[in-house]
């Protein structure tokens, strides 16, 4: 039996409200500054902060079902949410002094992110100065910093794939967030001109995947911080993924009740064929739920116990949540081609869930044809490929 969740029966309440902005929100594209307040109501941001910030440090499956259920109501809202949210988990492992900045005149801060290194730097004292057009920063009209990617040279001379933080006084946004799935989520571009960030506010992706970070051993007694960085930063994809196909089962459910068919008068709902797809897509959506449940659990185990999870585990979550993904997707196309014409008008829900569902797979860590590949040469005892990130 699962244990009460806390923060999703404060999140209950107010879903009806963030499903009734859903249009609303793609058309504005972005997430409605309402659905922000309400979420910042009831502390949704913090669940990732240190405590010490007067954050909550939830655990990582309580989180994950908070995001599910957000998803159900607009799948744009949770995408751009979670990722302020687990964007904290992050910057809880960069340098205390970066923390007291962020946090310690306004603990509500939160951060978005653009961490393809599609940046140009130049040292300079103590920090190095950033430009580029940084793209997909989802949640980024919300957010007081930003977490870049970049490659900065090390003293061997190599490239070293590395996030900086900046504060929102150092980018401009750029409104071009025009996408056929998760439109409000609003990933709109960071344009950043010669930005200056010094090294307290730098840290190597690689040493926050291995324990070394400047901030790693900041909370001894957390749960959710002995761990690497980025599995928190994406299990917001597959919970959102898992979401939008527990939301199209209801919806699927409802439009094909009382359906019929324009030319013959037949009732969809009582034939074989839907209730063969609704039975097959909610058989497969449960799957699905019951592997990322164990997998998110595996997760939570880890930083009870203090266990680093090995290469071996980290291939494992990632791919599972890649697969459970595909599994999600394939159920919602399968109700999605039974649901009629009319379920391809703009005002129809089953469209957007449609397009949100495919949206959770397009995602570089989602892509199960570079997760396939990864975990197969991991079962072959193969070296990880540098090219499959």
């Amino acid at each position: 039996m699962k244990k009460t969740n806390p923060m999703l029966e404060k999140l209950k309440p107010i879903l009806p409200a963030i499903a009734a902005n859903a249009a609303r929100a793609e058309l504005e594209r972005k997430v409605p500054d309402e659905n922000i307040a309400l979420l910042k109501g009831i502390g949704m941001h913090r669940v990732f902060q240190p405590k010490s910030y007067g954050g909550m440090e939830i655990s990582l499956p309580e989180f994950t079902d908070c995001v599910t259920a957000l998803a159900g109501a607009c799948g744009g809202t949770a995408w751009a949410f979670s990722l302020l949210c687990t964007h904290s988990h992050q910057l809880a492992m960069f340098s205390k002094q970066l923390q007291d900045e962020i946090w310690g005149d306004n603990p509500d801060a939160t951060a978005s992110s653009s961490i393809a290194p599609f940046s140009t730097i130049r040292e300079g004292d103590g920090g190095v100065y950033l430009s580029g057009e940084m793209g997909w920063s989802s949640g980024c009209d919300h957010a007081e910093w930003a977490i870049v990617g970049m490659r900065r040279e090390n003293d061997q001379g190599e490239l070293i794939y590395s996030f900086g933080v900046i504060p929102r006084s150092d980018y401009e946004i750029r409104d071009d967030w025009y996408a056929v799935g998760m439109r409000s989520s609003g990933s709109k571009t960071l344009v950043i001109k010669d930005a200056f960030i010094p090294n307290h506010r730098i840290e190597a992706a690689q040493d926050m995947m291995e324990g070394r970070s400047s901030g790693f051993d900041l909370y001894p007694d957390s749960d959710i911080f002995y761990t690497p960085y980025r599995p928190y930063f994406a299990c917001g994809f597959a919970s959102i993924s898992l979401g939008v196909a527990e939301r199209m089962l209801v919806a699927f459910k409802e439009k094909t009740q009382n359906r019929v068919r324009a030319y013959t008068g037949a009732k969809v709902g009582t034939a074989t064929p839907a209730l063969m797809r609704l039975a097959e897509s909610t058989h497969q959506i449960g799957a699905a739920r019951a592997f990322l449940e164990k997998t998110w659990e595996e997760h939570a185990e880890h930083g009870r116990n203090h266990q680093y999870p090995t290469r071996a585990t980290l291939t494992n979550w990632r791919t599972n949540q890649a697969y459970a993904v595909k599994m999600c997707v394939a159920a919602v196309d399968r109700l999605f081609s039974a649901a009629g014409a009319t379920s391809w008008m703009e005002h129809n829900e089953i469209q957007r869930l449609f397009r949100d569902s495919h949206m959770t797979a397009a995602h570089a860590y989602t892509d199960y044809d570079i997760c396939s590949q990864i975990l197969g040469r991991e079962l072959m005892g193969l070296e990880p490929d540098p090219t499959m990130v």
